[in-house]
């Protein structure tokens, strides 16, 4: 989709694209699904301790969770975004997010572990290609406009659902007596996926039929070999994402049971400090957006953001600082990033491979998290984390540190790489043009 005529036979008096109004409209239709994506992703958080004293499952089983996830997310993603690119947006979001549901909805009804991975595994072939959907779909829309601003809205509607998720055991308490009442409450929530993609593919169409608009599918035939030619500039920020995502997606899984064990503070009080993260970065990530859309400056901007982020693991376990601290600085470096990054791979790709570069970079993103969400549960078990040993947490907080240290190491590359002659211009406030 794109905002230059791409149909001929149009009446003089039809408009080249739609107007600004029709493009806010489809940025509503699609966060609707962040929403609910997140939601029923996050869900699992306030249930974490349920799941340990009910259930009896170990910190590393809470982890392989998100394993799971993440394996199914690797086995779909590339596969993804070739749909996506071949397809077309309205019919990919409206497959991932009739996935995304059925997830949701196995994760509360499946029996013991085995059920519950196997719930996470289908919400894993769905989710994560349904936010590689969207994001696309924002990219197409909003390109060489508002497109930092818009999918930092993008964000901030989805991270609501993150909050909402988190402070669930506050304003739903009654649900907490159990485990699963949460998670069926989740699988509701999740259906507002399907309400999305039934209102993106109304508009969508809606243009086709009235707006000069590319048709779907109008991509180069794909060459696997094509996906490791992709700039360096582009493989930096795919490094960036990977070790940003694996430090902060892990830590939201096991901050309920970390803060209550190793902080003494209540279930309420855990999900409300874990829900600062999403919180603070609805408010940020706009602002965020707005500001690199008005000085570029974007690889500086992301060093900063993982600059930031490096000493907050520390300060969790070493020090007496209020754990609002770490945590509040936590929530800028998880605004700041994602707000930047994001809109910079569409001024690093082909536009007509824009869905396979946004799927390859969330598989590699995927990679790491399921390994280091299996590795911090691993060390928690290993070294006896727990209420009466909290300091079994350290090593874990020493591997987020280690890994905000190459997300720093990666945005200095970025910048270093966009200083010189091949550079793509994202220090302008509009970049000049797109590379291949």
């Amino acid at each position: 989709m794109s905002d230059t005529p791409g149909l001929s036979g149009l009446s003089p008096a039809a408009p080249a694209a739609p107007r600004a109004f029709y493009r806010w409209l489809v940025l509503v239709a699609v966060s609707l699904g962040m929403f609910g994506n997140y939601y029923v992703f996050d869900a699992l958080n306030p249930v974490g301790p349920l799941l340990e004293s009910q259930r009896g499952f170990s910190q590393a089983q809470i982890g392989l969770l998100d394993s799971g996830y993440n394996v199914a997310a690797l086995l779909v993603l590339l596969v993804g975004g070739v749909i996506i690119d071949r397809a077309g947006t309205k019919r990919a979001l409206a497959v991932f997010g009739v996935i995304t549901f059925l997830g949701g909805v196995l994760i509360a009804t499946g029996p013991g572990f085995p059920g519950m991975m196997a719930g996470r595994f289908v919400l894993g072939m769905g989710a994560e290609p349904l936010i590689v959907a969207i994001t696309t779909a924002l990219a197409k829309w909003f390109k060489g406009k508002e497109l930092s601003f818009a999918m930092a809205l993008n964000l901030t509607i989805a991270r609501l659902g993150s909050v909402a998720a988190d402070n669930s055991a506050t304003w739903a308490a009654s649900l907490f007596g159990s485990w699963q009442p949460p998670l069926l409450m989740a699988a509701g929530v999740g259906a507002v996926c399907l309400v999305s993609a039934a209102a993106y593919w109304l508009l969508e169409a809606n243009a086709e039929r009235r707006f000069a608009l590319g048709r779907a599918g109008e991509v180069d035939k794909l060459v696997f070999g094509d996906l490791v030619r992709f700039g360096t500039a582009y493989w930096w920020v795919v490094g960036l994402c990977v070790t940003f995502y694996s430090t902060v997606f892990p830590f939201r899984r096991f901050a309920n049971i970390f803060f209550q064990h190793a902080h003494g503070v209540s279930s309420e009080t855990a999900g409300f400090l874990n829900g600062l993260l999403p919180l603070t970065a609805m408010f940020a990530t706009p602002l965020f957006g707005l500001l690199a859309d008005r000085i570029g400056r974007r690889a500086q901007l992301m060093a900063a953001g993982s600059f930031l982020l490096l000493p907050t693991f520390l300060l969790l376990a070493y020090t007496r600082l209020p754990i609002g601290v770490p945590v509040a600085m936590m929530g800028v470096s998880f605004s700041l990033i994602p707000a930047v990054m994001w809109p910079s791979v569409a001024y690093l790709v082909d536009e007509r491979r824009l869905g396979t570069a946004y799927a390859l970079m969330t598989l590699c993103q995927q990679v790491g998290w399921a390994l280091a969400s299996w590795s911090i549960g691993s060390l928690n078990d290993a070294f006896g984390a727990s209420a009466s040993q909290p300091g079994g947490y350290a090593p874990g907080m020493w591997l987020f540190t280690a890994l905000a240290v190459f997300g720093l190491v990666f945005s200095y590359l970025l910048w270093r790489a966009e200083r010189g002659p091949g550079g793509h211009n994202l220090g302008r406030a509009t970049p000049a043009g797109t590379a291949s």
